[in-house]
């Protein structure tokens, strides 16, 4: 079993940092590690076409450049998408639209082993992480219990619940998403707002009363600033497709100009 890297870096109390792709082609993922600056690639499937195929080929793409790996699944099945993803190699979870406390406690059992200590619902399977030898090893139930769980706070129940839904044990990690925060408000658009800003301070202080470690999505370094004075650690930054969109943008302007067209 490989070390979790993000896992690693919690119990250490240290920063992480990762990025976002859309893209399931490993070379997008090679090419964020030959960087050498990230300590993770998030794979954000919710968002993207992909196959089991290519779950294994981004975290094949990732080790080999000592990248951690993350990916972001949809609310349903959720379930079944965590555990494919685990077992295709990915060492962290970020699960979307959980609304209650039970949303949260079924996301914290599907990444965690089936044992009495545990209560977890992720049985023994013969996985790509778990080659060549069968799973269900002590080893095998270590790298469960390191999975990486990270749960989005972004509807307007589980800011009702905050308190009580981030004291669920299992939780590593929490993610504000203020789209879909105020789109379920029947305020659509309205993330930059003062009040709403005032809400993502609360989960990131709960966040923090609470252990777990809040992360911020960033498009620039300048906005990590705003983060760090309230206690953030760990950030994601951009994404492949903004960054190409932004980059086509100002290119094709640029050369616009100069051509007159």
């Amino acid at each position: 079993m490989r070390n979790n890297k993000i896992r690693e870096l919690l119990k250490a109390d240290r920063p992480t940092i990762g990025t976002h792709v859309h893209s399931s082609w490993p070379s997008v993922t090679e090419i964020v590690g030959h960087t050498g600056m990230f300590d993770y690639v998030e794979f954000v499937s919710e968002y993207a076409p992909f196959d089991l195929h290519g779950l294994e080929n981004i975290c094949r793409a990732a080790e080999l450049h000592d990248l951690s790996s993350m990916i972001k699944v949809d609310q349903s099945p959720r379930g079944f998408l965590a555990q494919r993803a685990i077992g295709a190699g990915f060492q962290s979870v970020l699960f979307a639209d959980c609304r209650t406390v039970a949303d949260a406690e079924e996301c914290v059992r599907a990444v965690r082993p089936e044992t009495p200590e545990d209560g977890g619902t992720h049985g023994v399977a013969t996985r790509r992480f778990t080659y060549m030898l069968y799973g269900g090893t002590e080893a095998y139930v270590e790298a469960l219990r390191d999975v990486v769980v990270a749960l989005m706070i972004e509807k307007k129940t589980a800011v009702e619940n905050l308190d009580e839904l981030l004291s669920v044990k299992g939780i590593d990690m929490v993610q504000w998403g203020p789209a879909d925060y105020v789109m379920s408000i029947g305020r659509p658009g309205e993330w930059f707002e003062p009040d709403i800003k005032q809400i993502e301070k609360k989960v990131i202080a709960t966040a923090l009363k609470n252990g777990v470690a809040p992360r911020a999505e960033i498009e620039t370094p300048d906005h990590a600033k705003y983060y760090l004075d309230l206690g953030v650690k760990h950030f994601c930054i951009s994404t492949d497709v903004m960054i190409l969109f932004k980059t086509w943008q100002r290119q094709g302007e640029e050369l616009r100009k100069v051509i007159g067209g």
